[in-house]
Formats: structure tokens, sequence, C-alpha cells
């Protein structure tokens, strides 16, 4: 099977068609998605949903352009709400200057809150993390150094030293359908430079929509696509099917067993 690592079912996007966008994901050969928690204050929704889907699971955390609105959320909290069994991951948390250097320092309060979280649990953490390299490097290695902990950098689109530090320190790295854009060169790049066990594949639906969706509404068939220009991207075709559930069956091990027994094909 393939998996949507990281999409977003709560939003009000996909209101209208909830059941008929899974059907699709389960036509395409989607087996799992991870619906991924932005509020704590929205997180039963999210909750919701993966309660009402057996091949849904969510996150439980705090956008880093949320931070601002929720900055009392304590690590403690994060760690409570982690504890039931659809909840395999923490965040999505992290650093965004593109929309919110005001609030650089609740960001990195947030972040670490976060990190606490990850490292008290086991769970990965689902960072965030656009315009913002020099200061997610430097907080990433010094947690790092005050204790291991599982994370992915999802939706990667930031520079290559941030993927390299990210791997060396243990990290996995997500692409979303911006890997097919015409002007992603540099992040083509980057997925050429990380190890195939440390890839993953996403669509961050309802956003970034890959070729030849782009324009469109993002949804989790669509990661097929994205899969599909990876694999031929680095040289390995179908398998990366094969290798990109493996990597998320390592790192979201929380997950059940007997959820990737499906046999659902892979539409290359």
């Amino acid at each position: 099977m393939l998996v949507d690592s990281h999409c977003h079912l709560d939003f009000a996007d996909f209101d209208a068609d909830r059941a008929a966008l899974m059907a699709r994901a389960a036509e395409a050969g989607v087996g799992l998605m991870v619906t991924i928690s932005t509020r704590i204050a929205t997180f039963p929704r999210v909750l919701a949903i993966a309660e009402g889907h057996g091949n849904v699971y969510c996150s439980v955390g705090v956008h880093p352009n949320s931070a601002h609105e929720e900055p009392d959320v304590t690590t403690e909290e994060v760690v409570d709400l982690s504890r039931h069994p659809k909840v395999v991951a923490i965040g999505e948390a992290g650093l965004d200057y593109f929309y919110g250097a005001e609030h650089k320092a609740v960001q990195a309060v947030g972040l670490r809150r976060h990190i606490a979280a990850a490292r008290i649990t086991g769970l990965p953490l689902v960072i965030h993390a656009r315009n913002a390299d020099d200061d997610m490097i430097a907080i990433l290695t010094e947690e790092m150094g005050q204790g291991a902990f599982p994370a992915i950098l999802h939706c990667f689109s930031s520079g290559p030293e941030l993927a390299r530090v990210g791997v060396e320190l243990g990290l996995y790295v997500s692409f979303s359908g911006i890997l097919t854009f015409r002007n992603a060169e540099a992040i083509r790049e980057v997925a050429l430079s990380v190890p195939k066990d440390r890839l993953l594949v996403e669509t961050d639906a309802p956003y970034l929509a890959p070729i030849p969706h782009r324009g469109q509404r993002n949804e989790p068939a669509y990661v097929r696509d994205t899969a599909k220009f990876l694999g031929e991207l680095i040289g390995v075709g179908d398998e990366i099917e094969a290798i990109t559930t493996a990597n998320f069956r390592r790192l979201f091990a929380k997950i059940p067993a007997e959820a990737f027994e499906s046999k659902a094909p892979f539409h290359g």
C-alpha cells in the first residue's frame, strides 16, 4: 500500500465529500492516512475523524502559526492527549517565519514543548519548518543533545543544510506535491541526497496538489502522483511504495501491525 503521512482531513475543504474522498484514496491504493492536528482547540474534530475510519490515525499538537493563539498548551497536556490509541504522532509544531516572524519566541517555546512530548512518548514529532532553517537547525541540534526523539521534517521546502543536519540527527524527510513543481529543482536535489530509508511522501491536503492536479484542491489519493515522481527521480520506480511504507511503519511505530495488511495495489 501507499501511505499519506500528512493530511488535514478535518478541514472544512472536505466537509462536502469526505466519504467520497476516502473511497478515492482506497481506489488509488492509499491504505493509511495520518490527519494532522494544528490546534488543541480543534483536536476533538481531528480525533473524531480518526476514530471514525479504521485506516486513519492522527497527531496532537499546535501549528507554529497558531502557537500565539494557544501559548499555554503544556507538554503534559500534549502527552496526556497522545495516550489515545489513534494518536500516533506529536505536532505539527515548528517554526514558520514566512507568516509568523513576529511570533518567533512563542513558536520556539511551543516547539521545545512538543519536542519534550515526543521524547516522553516516543511518538514522532511532525516538524513544520519554513524560512527558519538556521534557528531550526540550532534548536534540533541542541534538543537532540539533551535526549533523542523521533521526528520528521514534513513537506520539505527548506535548504539542503537542514535536510543534511536532520538526517544526521536521525530525522526522516517527507516530500509533498512541491517536489513535482517545475520551479522546485532545489527540492529535487535535496530528495536525491536523502537516504532511501529516511524518505516519506505526503499530500499536506488540501494544499499543494502535485502535477497534474496543481491548482486543484489536494486530497490523499494524489499522494500516488508524488510517490510516482519521487520513485522515478531517485531511480527506484514503483519500489517507492514499499520503501516509503516501510519507513512510515518504522517511524509511526504505534500503528498496529494489522493496519499494514492491506494488499491494495500501487497505481504507478
